[in-house]
């Protein structure tokens, strides 16, 4: 688990100090039918994220993991563009987002189909980019919490049987701890490891027994809505005393949620600065009642032990 999966190639492990677990680039949060992401010219991305990666940067900040998978507006040759024109590593995935947006030729795919699709871009490249995925984005319906669709079902175990040939974590995007659990017994019976798996967005699950019942698998367990989500940062630093408290220091991640260029918003709409957890929240942090060790686990060990490989 040494080796980082980057738009700059493949990065050693030890040349990471802080890598950000959870934020975007580039998003389409409009309509899929539009297709607004297609036309966006890479250039007006760089104009506006640019000064943010480059304030990342300054605050200590040595790369970023972009969380949008198909679905939801992937373009990797603008997650480059912003890459090569900052001098910053991003970490992409394959993978495919939640209904109703899963698109028609992944509803047409079998598992085999899809496994083979998610481990070409896992071993060679993302279409013609050059980049190499890193790990595997799915997701689950926001408004359904009993389980997954059939679809959502087959993409989850091509993920799991891509991810048992390369060692890629799968995140996924799963706001209902119940179904969480599914997700872990799914990957399990696929013959994946479900310490591989990241329950993104875990904050929305309220039930905290469902996060410790997670943890204990070997999951881990991400509170990603840093610094927004009309939540205040206590709720965080409750959250991760209540977990490193229980012994799942190894199991949690943190990150924002933030960016990004909406190409359904004019202009791309208004970007949230990628620094307030390094420079609002670990301040936080550091002054209540978790050890820095802890902290430091979280920060600058966890991230690099889910998505190297």
């Amino acid at each position: 688990m040494g080796k980082l999966s980057t738009t700059q190639g493949t990065i050693d492990r030890d040349e990471i100090g802080l890598l950000v677990p959870h934020e975007h680039i580039f998003a389409d949060l409009g309509p899929m039918e539009a297709e607004n992401w297609k036309d966006t010219d890479p250039e007006a991305v760089i104009e506006l994220i640019g000064p943010e990666i480059e304030r990342a940067k300054e605050a200590g900040i040595d790369a970023l993991v972009e969380c949008t998978p198909e679905g939801v507006g992937r373009r990797v040759d603008i997650d480059l563009a912003v890459s090569e024109a900052t001098d910053f590593p991003v970490v992409v995935p394959t993978g495919i987002y939640q209904e109703p947006s899963i698109p028609q030729w992944a509803r047409e795919m079998g598992i085999a189909e899809l496994t083979e699709w998610m481990l070409d871009e896992l071993t060679n490249e993302i279409e013609d980019t050059g980049v190499r995925a890193a790990w595997i984005k799915v997701s689950t319906d926001d408004d359904d919490p009993e389980g997954l669709s059939d679809d959502e079902e087959k993409i989850l175990r091509a993920a799991a049987r891509a991810g048992a040939e390369t060692g890629a974590v799968i995140g996924s995007h799963t706001l209902h701890g119940n179904v969480a659990h599914q997700q872990l017994d799914i990957i399990a019976e696929e013959g994946y490891d479900p310490s591989r798996f990241i329950w993104i967005h875990a904050r929305a699950e309220e039930n905290l027994d469902y996060h410790e019942r997670a943890a204990k698998r070997g999951a881990f367990v991400e509170y990603d809505w840093i610094g927004g989500h009309d939540q205040d940062d206590q709720t965080y630093i409750d959250l991760v005393e209540y977990m490193t408290e229980r012994g799942y220091t190894d199991n949690i991640l943190l990150s924002q949620d933030r960016g990004y260029y909406d190409p359904s918003q004019p202009d791309g709409g208004e970007v949230d600065p990628y620094t307030y957890i390094v420079e609002k929240f670990l301040p936080k942090l550091r002054a209540a009642n978790v050890p820095d060790a802890a902290i430091d686990t979280i920060v600058h060990e966890n991230p690099l032990d889910a998505y190297c490989r």
